[in-house]
């Protein structure tokens, strides 16, 4: 029973004869000719000519191409078989691009801070309209309103477990939210003599630190509300105030033109970080991870000295430059420029490899830090971006928080690649994969 039709089996006959013609079989096509019964005489120019090593060989090429395409298709496969989140945190190299996700709506003046919430879905936002808004920035969705200052809310931030929200506000008070008991307004604090531009808790979440346009900056108890310390130093409105991972040095920045580092338990400025021609608008430490990268850029070797906590810091200003800072010695180590106005915001990528900075030209800009070039430029939102966070991240782990993790890897689990951004325009975008 042959699978060939009558045709194809004509075809296969004359070929096989063309072929054993063209190699001298003489006796063997005289054979086939007589038991086929087959009147053909060969020649060189007709169809079958050949046709029978062409036939072969693209076998061969097509069973190649097949196992070929059967690989790549298994790959594939093994890839989306992967869930959306799980592909999303493998990429360890993800920065925002355009379009945003999420482009959140409601608040009714510009939105000066956004920070994201360490374990839930939730990211709030501060605005000059005196709220501050709770969002579920996975779906998009807006879950409730803050009401209680009385004039722009200038910064918010979360405690390290998530149960406590602290904001400050142009009225001179610091307010704390207590996250599980419907958000309610627990604790005020009556803060500075100004406007309070910058609050943070400090690790362990006992005591907050804020700064003020009264040129201090105080640390206040949570559980008593009671002030601390008064911290002066600045000559200037005090725009931005850090701790470090372990909480042994805070870091602030003025409209002074300066950044200082400084003990907050005596009050003492360590260092200051002269060399910006404007008001430095943000100041942020240098995580562990990028210490490997900051190391090759400006040439550090790698000592014990050069891996201590809080090691570095990056300052933005309205001199439209980015600056990283050695803080032990105060030396600068380089200038990032590239941005058309006022720098607002930084925040260095988890992975230790990038920093991005939000800036009132409108745009995201990334930068590579161990060559200080900027690889990536996102135009963001309509009008000046004021704020940027990056999603959560898992609390530094104590035994490496001194930086001598070294191999600069971030493991992938550790954070989530979601970026807020909060502009003049009263929107807010998330930016996801």
């Amino acid at each position: 029973m042959s699978l060939l039709s009558e045709r194809q089996k004509e075809e296969l006959q004359k070929s096989i004869l063309e072929y054993l013609h063209a190699n001298n079989f003489t006796d063997a096509f005289n054979a086939l000719k007589s038991e086929a019964g087959i009147d053909y005489t060969p020649d060189p120019k007709a169809k079958y000519a050949g046709l029978l090593e062409k036939k072969w060989t693209s076998v061969i090429r097509l069973q190649k191409k097949i196992m070929d395409l059967e690989n790549r298709n298994a790959a594939l496969q093994e890839e989306l078989s992967l869930s959306p989140a799980k592909r999303a945190a493998l990429q360890t190299d993800w920065v925002p691009r355009a379009p945003a996700a999420y482009v959140l709506k409601g608040h009714r003046g510009q939105v000066l801070k956004v920070a994201f919430h360490p374990t839930f879905n939730l990211l709030a936002s501060a605005s000059e309209d005196a709220t501050v808004k709770i969002w579920d920035w996975e779906t998009g969705e807006f879950e409730r309103t803050l009401k209680g200052h009385t004039r722009g809310v200038n910064d918010v931030a979360f405690d390290s477990k998530g149960n406590l929200l602290v904001t400050c506000s142009s009225d001179l008070f610091i307010k704390i939210w207590d996250v599980q008991n419907e958000w309610k307004n627990t604790k005020t604090f009556p803060g500075h003599e100004h406007t309070i531009s910058s609050v943070r808790f400090m690790p362990g979440d006992q005591q907050i630190v804020s700064a003020s346009r009264d040129q201090t900056i105080r640390i206040f108890d949570v559980a008593s509300t009671h002030l601390v310390r008064t911290i002066t130093g600045h000559s200037d409105w005090v725009r931005c105030v850090e701790p470090s991972e372990d909480g042994r040095v805070i870091v602030s920045c003025s409209n002074d033109q300066t950044a200082r580092v400084i003990d907050p338990l005596t009050g003492e400025t360590k260092m200051e970080l002269r060399g910006h021609e404007h008001t430095v608008e943000v100041v942020v430490f240098a995580p562990p991870v990028a210490y490997a990268a900051i190391r090759e850029l400006a040439g550090i070797p790698n000592t014990e000295r050069s891996n201590r906590p809080a090691a570095y810091a990056a300052t933005g200003s309205r001199d439209r430059t980015i600056k990283i800072w050695d803080t032990q010695t105060g030396q600068l180590l380089r200038t990032l420029q590239g941005h058309d106005n006022w720098v607002r915001a930084l925040v260095f990528h988890p992975s230790g490899k990038f920093l991005l900075s939000a800036c009132d030209d409108k745009t995201i800009r990334v930068w590579e830090l161990s060559t200080g070039r900027c690889v990536k430029t996102v135009e963001a939102h309509g009008h000046f971006v004021n704020c940027m966070a990056w999603g959560p991240q898992a609390p530094a782990d104590p035994a490496k928080a001194n930086g001598t993790s070294g191999t600069g890897k971030a493991e992938p689990e550790k954070f989530v690649n979601v970026v807020a951004t909060g502009s003049v325009d009263q929107t807010i975008k998330i930016w996801l994969p």
